[in-house]
């Protein structure tokens, strides 16, 4: 990952578009002050690369950005810019004073997706604490996930059976 000129963000240059239609594209965004700082490694981000890459997502861009409603917004209207996909952030979700990921999306959401963020923490106990949530922003499915790195695998994991078919309603296919 390079470090950007604002010192606020870390992110991985973008892969290149393919000419591959069907295949589903994501991004990740790890929310984390210590892996901005280059105190800690960004184990949750590259284990949810790993993830959706075996689910079958093209993962075209992953980058870290520090805690914060305004740093967590600006990164996902970013990204969602143009975009017609999956956006999965990493992080934020708890209930610390830093633990701001949800406020930064409600500000980008345009519908919430609630079932998604449901499903997401039945996936485990300790689910019950994250205060992640999931929605639609323009193409894109953005969905927070905890800073553990199981936390966020297992997340995923529990909804990466329906969000292929809700991105493709999304991008307007007629599936029924």
């Amino acid at each position: 990952m390079a470090q950007s000129e604002n010192h606020d963000e870390i992110r991985h240059d973008s892969r290149p578009q393919t000419d591959d239609t069907d295949a589903l594209q994501a991004k990740v965004l790890t929310v984390s002050d210590g892996v901005v700082a280059g105190e800690r490694e960004d184990k949750s981000g590259e284990a949810l690369v790993s993830s959706l890459s075996s689910a079958g997502f093209q993962v075209v861009e992953h980058r870290a950005v520090a805690d914060g409603v305004d740093s967590v917004a600006e990164s996902l209207i970013d990204m969602v810019s143009g975009f017609a996909g999956l956006v999965i952030t990493t992080g934020g979700t708890g209930f610390t004073e830093r633990d701001l990921t949800p406020e930064g999306t409600l500000r980008v959401v345009e519908r919430n997706a609630p079932g998604i963020a449901e499903a997401m923490r039945l996936a485990n106990p300790l689910g019950r604490l994250s205060r992640g949530m999931a929605g639609i922003a323009g193409k894109s499915i953005i969905l927070n996930t905890p800073g553990s790195t199981a936390g966020c695998v297992e997340c995923f994991e529990a909804v990466a059976d329906v969000v292929p078919h809700a991105l493709r309603l999304l991008h307007g296919e007629r599936l029924h």
